[in-house]
């Protein structure tokens, strides 16, 4: 049985540079770093963001862009100021996708190796109900 999501892993040209990134934007807590070491198939790093697991793998960046992203749910009054997380670390911000009314708002992002972010104030329980109208 499923007991829930174990962890998200990222491969990443530079560790620091998208710890930062997961830092600035996202609150993240660094709870391990491999260092010079390696146990997995690369060096990496662990943290903790809204009690999730990332982990960050060095390694090459995805070729291509797409829509397949994580999204991390934020309380609709801080979504704007996110925004300009963001954008202190030049990163480009992705336009929004058409919504209707009710299910939530998003902020779309790429980091430095052509995964997507979300930032969502929604839940699937708003989406589902309001789906259903």
């Amino acid at each position: 049985m499923i007991e829930g999501l174990s962890h998200i892993t990222l491969v990443v040209e530079d560790l620091e540079r998208t710890a930062e990134l997961l830092q600035r934007i996202l609150d993240a807590r660094e709870v391990y770093s491999s260092g010079d070491s390696t146990f997995s198939i690369s060096r990496e790093k662990f943290f903790v963001v809204g009690g999730v697991w990332v982990a960050i793998m060095e390694g090459k960046m995805l070729p291509d862009r797409s829509y397949g992203h994580v999204a991390f749910k934020v309380p609709e009054p801080d979504l704007d100021g996110y925004v300009e997380r963001v954008r202190a670390l030049g990163l480009e911000l992705r336009p929004p996708r058409p919504r209707v009314e009710g299910e939530g708002r998003s902020l779309y992002f790429y980091d430095y190796d052509n995964h997507l972010f979300e930032l969502h104030t929604g839940t699937l329980e708003q989406r589902l109900a309001r789906y259903a109208r």
